[in-house]
């Protein structure tokens, strides 16, 4: 009787250990997917938040359209005649077969914005111009304008020259670059007369007043304790300002 009792007690403590065992097992699997579901549900939270800031932070902004105004028009007048247009308003094909300081014609397309009319008042986008058949550089010095230089010097031998950007005149047509690089004598004054500079040495050359004048200051002291070298250097000044061999100090040209 006892031994029955005891393995009926062994039993019930053994079912109550299943069950025991069963029912944390379900516990903890119900609490393992209520976490699941609440990552997940935060992973789609920031990832909805993340594109919604994305799209706050590089939000569409529509194309504008913007009409600029070329800067060729303002020397292009309209309504005139096409081949009276400056070259800056037209595009022109090269003609190959022209003869160097001959004639020739070239064929011309006007640019975009730009009307003009031919001999018949008729407006036309495609016309002819008759030129001179040569480069740009080579053309009189009359007929473009150079940069000037006041740093280099006009009297000296040889004569220096200097490193020059010449600019083609609106009104003149001609092949290649309508802004070149060229060697120019140097060519510039400082406003000294050739005529004051003789006079003060023929009438106070003996003081140095045309040294001084000139610009020529341990010269013309010279000459005036000197008394102009005993009156041998005036005469020698003399000369040498009467065939302008000498010149200002700061190296420029008599007007």
């Amino acid at each position: 009787m006892v031994a029955v009792v005891v393995s009926g007690l062994w039993a019930l403590k053994r079912l109550c250990s299943v069950v025991l065992f069963v029912s944390q097992l379900y516990v903890l699997s119900g609490r393992a997917g209520s976490l699941m579901t609440t990552e997940h549900s935060k992973q789609q939270f920031v990832s909805t938040k993340g594109v919604t800031s994305s799209s706050t932070n590089t939000p569409y902004t529509r194309a504008t359209e913007t009409t600029e105004i070329p800067s060729y028009l303002s020397k292009c007048p309209s309504n005139g005649l096409c081949s009276k247009l400056p070259p800056d308003c037209m595009t022109c094909k090269t003609n190959f077969s022209c003869v160097y300081g001959k004639p020739a014609t070239f064929d011309c397309k006007i640019k975009p914005q730009i009307h003009c009319v031919d001999q018949r008042n008729n407006e036309v986008e495609n016309f002819t111009i008759n030129m001179t058949c040569q480069f740009c550089w080579q053309l009189e010095p009359t007929d473009y304008v150079c940069t000037s230089s006041t740093s280099c010097m006009t009297v000296s031998c040889p004569r220096q020259r200097y490193n020059a950007n010449c600019t083609v005149h609106d009104h003149i047509h001609c092949l290649g670059n309508r802004v070149f690089p060229k060697m120019l004598y140097c060519n510039w004054t400082g406003g000294y007369k050739w005529s004051t500079a003789l006079a003060l040495s023929i009438t106070l050359g003996g003081f140095g007043a045309d040294r001084f004048y000139l610009g020529q200051w341990r010269e013309g002291l010279g000459k005036l304790f000197s008394f102009g070298g005993l009156g041998i250097w005036t005469l020698i000044d003399v000369l040498l300002i009467g065939v302008g061999y000498v010149g200002p100090a700061d190296g420029s040209l008599y007007i």
